[in-house]
């Protein structure tokens, strides 16, 4: 996770740090850690810390592990003691910067990295970090302009040559895009995710020879899991390409079964919150949240599963000449888990501090709006979830649902790694059932909230075109624009899996591309059950039920 270079002694005014000679548990859990054998580091972590609790190369060890097991919290805890014991402990600070950009505080992570480049200016990786950062809070040119510097400084590194590839696709510019994941590629044959980049384009098709090379790379006895389960997932792509389905299936089954055992997800998980949201948002309740947040109209919310056409509705959206597209934002879910005891707080909340609420999504939503349109879109999909908060702190926001055919939809994600997120995707029980919860709760957000949510059904979008467009401006409140039907023409960043299909004109492959693939599909279609063949409706028992797992 974080910037490896434990030993190297670094400028500090703290003797602690300039001592030469190291604490054999130290070198032993760095060993340990560079083996990811957690378990081992852990404890000769510890029992150096308890011996001296203000040892920061220990602590920074301890933030590293922290972080690999997902506990940013206490990562970021432990990089601001080590920091505060050592003010000019630089990697520690680097190590922050990484943490901030990883719980999605990439403003934060910027003014950190501004201190550490002053420190230490020709660390290529921290150049690197900077331009990640940029790019997640939209400012492009700065972020593509720093991936120049540090290839020009260090032009071997083929993780660097996929991150500006990852940059290049964003704003479009696709023939440099696909040139700079070859070259990563040529640089690290073996490197699965930029093999799986090239097949994430959705345009490229893998030659005899690209096949090939991935197979060959897939046969090594040495491939780390990561660049196994990536090289599985473009495979399947090159075969689905080739109408191999047989051999497409058998990859993706293989990148998600590898990569489903490294997720800790438990459906009952999701199924429990949807429990919560229905028992916590009655009609009673959410009448009584009524016009107590903010009340600014700017964001449009467009959520729903992912790979179900909330890009394309971003898309059509942000063609219009007063909305501007941002990204998949996740302050939404930060502020609700902000609220203690949400859900069932948020009704406890009075009318102030609810119009907080809804400020304090605008003020850290502010650093990706670029332009002075008057509306922005966020289009994280998993805030389907949070329907009846986002109406209670931003009543005036507008929420679209963007929904998509069961099978369509879920397989769409089980052809699909995620960088992050969406753990649900990688089994199709675990798809099916999420699909239900999120049928589930959006049935009851209707029952209580009428009228509050528009629903986009993507085949009618495909088929109906200018009329779901219309009613989808009607809903946000915006004149018909022409240029909303040729969107594919806007040039804008887009950050998601879809990003070049909505470059092109709008298709119909998507609606059918699980149907060569459908005697593979009946676990799905078992746990989709009535969900399946209700749709485009929510089953009839919907909405109020409690799921018991």
């Amino acid at each position: 996770m974080f910037v490896m270079q434990l030993m190297t002694n670094v400028t500090t005014s703290s003797p602690r740090i300039a001592a030469p000679v190291y604490d054999p548990r130290l070198v032993r859990a760095a060993v340990a850690m560079n083996e990811n054998d957690l378990p081992t580091a852990e404890p000769l972590l510890r029992s150096l810390l308890k011996d001296d609790p203000f040892d920061v190369r220990a602590i920074r060890l301890f933030a590293e592990l922290a972080g690999r097991i997902g506990r940013y919290n206490d990562a970021e805890n432990l990089l601001r003691r080590a920091i505060e014991l050592a003010p000019q402990f630089t990697a520690a600070r680097a190590n922050l910067a990484l943490v901030l950009y990883r719980t999605n505080r990439a403003p934060e992570a910027l003014e950190e990295l501004a201190k550490v480049t002053a420190d230490d200016p020709d660390n290529a990786g921290h150049a690197n970090l900077q331009a990640a950062a940029y790019g997640r809070i939209g400012e492009f040119d700065e972020a593509l302009a720093l991936y120049q510097q540090v290839l020009r400084q260090a032009p071997n590194q083929p993780r660097v040559w996929m991150s500006y590839g990852h940059m290049l696709k964003t704003v479009g510019r696709q023939a440099e895009g696909i040139a700079a994941y070859r070259k990563a590629i040529e640089l690290l044959p073996v490197l699965g995710e930029a093999w799986w980049s090239l097949a994430n384009l959705k345009t490229v098709k893998f030659s005899n020879d690209d096949i090939a090379a991935m197979q060959q790379a897939l046969a090594r006895t040495d491939l780390t899991a990561e660049d196994r389960w990536h090289l599985d997932f473009a495979l399947g792509k090159a075969f689905e390409d080739r109408g191999e389905a047989e051999a497409s299936f058998a990859h993706y089954a293989a990148g998600n079964e590898l990569r489903r055992r490294r997720i800790p997800y438990r459906a009952e998980d999701a199924t429990q919150n949807v429990n919560a949201a229905i028992a916590a948002f009655t009609p009673a309740v959410v009448a009584g949240l009524q016009g107590k947040g903010c009340t600014a109209p700017d964001p449009i919310f467009v959520l729903g599963m992912p790979r179900a056409g909330s890009t394309l509705v971003e898309q059509i959206l942000s063609s219009h000449s007063q909305v501007e597209g941002t990204s998949e934002l996740s302050d939404i879910g930060f502020l609700a888990r902000s609220v203690e005891g949400y859900p069932e707080a948020l009704s406890a909340l009075d009318g102030d501090e609810l119009r907080k609420l809804g400020e304090a999504y605008l003020s850290r939503t502010r650093v990706q709006r670029h332009t002075a349109r008057p509306l922005f879109i966020d289009k994280m999909p998993n805030n389907w979830l949070h329907v009846p908060f986002i109406h209670a702190i931003l009543p005036n926001a507008r929420i679209i649902d963007a929904r998509r055919h069961p099978l369509a939809c879920c397989f769409s994600n089980f052809k699909q790694h995620f960088a992050r997120g969406q753990g649900f995707s990688y089994s199709l029980d675990d798809m099916g059932r999420y699909y239900r919860d999120y049928v589930r709760a959006m049935a009851h957000f209707d029952q209580v909230l009428p009228g509050v949510v528009h629903r986009v059904i993507y085949e009618r979008m495909v088929e109906q075109t200018e009329a779901e467009v219309r009613a989808l401006l009607a809903h946000c409140g915006l004149p018909f624009e022409e240029s909303c039907l040729a969107f594919h023409e806007t040039e804008r960043a887009v950050r998601t899996a879809s990003s070049e299909q909505v470059r092109r004109p709008i298709f119909r492959d998507g609606t059918e591309a699980w149907k060569p693939f459908e005697q593979w599909l009946e676990p799905l279609r078992s746990v989709l059950g009535d969900v399946l063949e209700a749709y485009p409706d929510a089953p009839a028992d919907f909405g109020t039920d409690i799921v018991v797992n």
